[in-house]
């Protein structure tokens, strides 16, 4: 089967996270890049034999790419994706999918005009033990899904940061970049549309401009209920309960409390620099799986709790531990899934219409804040979707 010639927008964090993956698959081929820093660019074309593009629109016009990786900031993936799409392209897009419901809902549309593959990732759905605790949850072998209790307290705040990425307005703060991963977590785990959101969101640091922590809770449409906690002020770290395993399957060390404020208190501008592509080296291999926090999820006759390095089943008469091999390659799971749509052997699950409803979801989470009432994602995306007819 030929090679996906994949080009990739945006050499920054998340491209350095999956990059890996992408390396690491004899299914795709990196075939190009673009992005606004010369030196990754550069960097790129030496590291990889291929060209790095003076602008987007260079590399959608080459007709040896036959796919692009949107990892560029929130903000550009709608129009990017759209260009891409329209171009013939198949797109995988970096979470969040978009920073507006009607930019999603224009994504997703496009890629059914065009007959497009577009996936929404990575994201922690596609974790490993997300996967297994849903197939268990599907099989029915524990009785029905009732409740799924889900909470992750980081650093994220702290983290170095663009203005952007502290900015509401632009798709910045916990709820679009972090609130995306943890509902794609439920929504994979419950297998049914989310009915109704309550939720109380916060910004308790007027130094960091946007929302960090929030509280919701998820009906969904067969009974289920979902409640969702996280915060990113860096002070407990609930990966304690994992053992100091961290989000990306790494050990870490407890005495690291703090560490984003003191790197904070240097050149921030400087710090996220460091982390992109061009500036520093690849993740090493990670042992354990990713996770996205405390997972437990409560069916009729047993609680299932997600960890990274497999599910601890509590079932009526017994506690059975159910281990995970250790992850051959990082992310291969969303490579999996966009390969597969892209060659027609599968659907994929994490789709424009999977990605739409998560963002709607997300939105719902502001607006219930913000009104202090229930609010109805469906009727967010029946609004967005009559906005893009109009």
């Amino acid at each position: 089967m030929d090679r996906i010639r994949l080009g990739v927008v945006g050499l920054g964090r998340g491209f350095m996270l999956t990059l890996p993956a992408l390396t690491g698959d004899e299914r795709i081929l990196l075939a190009g890049a673009f992005d606004p820093r010369a030196e990754a660019r550069e960097r790129f074309a030496q590291e990889f034999d291929a060209p790095a593009f003076p602008t987007l629109a260079a590399m959608l016009g080459a007709p040896d790419i036959d796919a692009l990786y949107i990892a560029s900031p929130h903000e550009h993936h709608a129009a990017q994706a759209i260009a891409a799409i329209k171009a013939g392209k198949h797109v995988l897009v970096e979470k969040p999918m978009a920073v507006t419901v009607a930019d999603c809902a224009a994504m997703a549309e496009a890629a059914r005009r065009f007959d497009r593959v577009l996936v929404v990732g990575p994201s922690h759905g596609f974790d490993a033990p997300v996967c297994a605790a849903a197939a268990l949850i599907a099989s029915g072998d524990h009785g029905a899904l009732r409740q799924i209790l889900t909470f992750n307290f980081t650093d994220f705040v702290y983290r170095p940061r663009r203005p952007e990425e502290l900015d509401a307005a632009r798709g910045g703060g916990v709820i679009f970049s972090q609130g995306a991963h943890q509902i794609d977590v439920v929504r994979r785990l419950a297998g049914q549309p989310i009915r109704t959101v309550r939720a109380v969101a916060g910004n308790w640091d007027e130094t960091r401009p946007s929302d960090g922590a929030y509280t919701a809770l998820l009906a969904f449409e067969h009974g289920a209920a979902a409640s969702l906690t996280y915060s990113g002020y860096a002070h407990y770290d609930s990966d304690e309960l994992t053992g100091w395993i961290g989000e990306l399957g790494r050990i870490k060390a407890p005495t690291a409390h703090a560490d984003a404020r003191r790197t904070l208190a240097r050149d921030e501008a400087t710090a996220k620099l460091a982390r992109t592509y061009g500036n520093g080296a690849p993740p090493p291999p990670a042992p354990h799986h990713e996770h996205f926090g405390f997972v437990l999820a409560s069916c009729e006759r047993a609680d299932i709790r997600l960890t990274p390095t497999g599910l601890a089943l509590y079932a009526d008469h017994a506690h059975e531990w159910h281990p995970l091999d250790p992850p051959a390659v990082p992310r291969r799971a969303v490579i999996d899934e966009f390969v597969a749509a892209i060659h027609r052997t599968s659907a994929p699950i994490h789709d424009g219409r999977w990605g739409l409803e998560t963002m709607a979801a997300c939105a719902a989470l502001i607006e219930s804040s913000r009104r202090g009432t229930d609010i109805f994602p469906a009727t967010i995306i029946h609004d967005a979707l009559e906005q893009i007819a109009l």
